[in-house]
């Protein structure tokens, strides 16, 4: 006698059937579907996390917090969508449409928070000279 490998179910039919139900077969299908795609979605989670955080302490476009109380939020910084650099420079990372900088202010170490804007777009490309942020190894895409 066979058994579904899902509930442990008698499995009647064919010889190479082997659900006992639709349903238990679609419950195969779907642990599968998690199993190869759970580095994708702990991924998206984090970035999907970073972004309300962001969008929560950023109300005003640009402003600056602490970096603890982002961290005790959830906050991951190694997790971010894009990067846009400055004239100056300065690299921010973005989640989506809200960016981040770390900065040390009075020996405190700090985000700069900003919004996503229109005339950032143009230097978005990278050209040959540029490379991206270093970072530990985590995840980042170029938008």
């Amino acid at each position: 006698m066979r058994t579904c490998p899902v509930c442990g179910g008698v499995v009647k039919g064919r010889v190479d059937k082997i659900f006992c139900s639709v349903q238990c077969k679609s419950v195969d299908q779907y642990e599968k579907k998690l199993e190869s795609e759970q580095f994708f979605l702990q991924v998206d989670k984090q970035l999907k996390t970073n972004r309300k955080i962001l969008k929560k302490y950023n109300l005003s476009g640009h402003s600056t917090i602490r970096r603890e109380i982002l961290h005790n939020e959830g906050f991951n910084p190694h997790f971010f969508t894009h990067y846009w650099k400055n004239s100056n420079g300065d690299v921010y990372l973005f989640c989506y449409d809200f960016g981040f900088m770390s900065v040390v202010h009075n020996s405190k170490e700090k985000y700069l928070l900003v919004t996503w804007q229109d005339y950032m777009e143009k230097k978005l490309a990278l050209t040959s000279n540029d490379k991206p942020p270093q970072t530990s190894g985590k995840c980042h895409s170029g938008r």
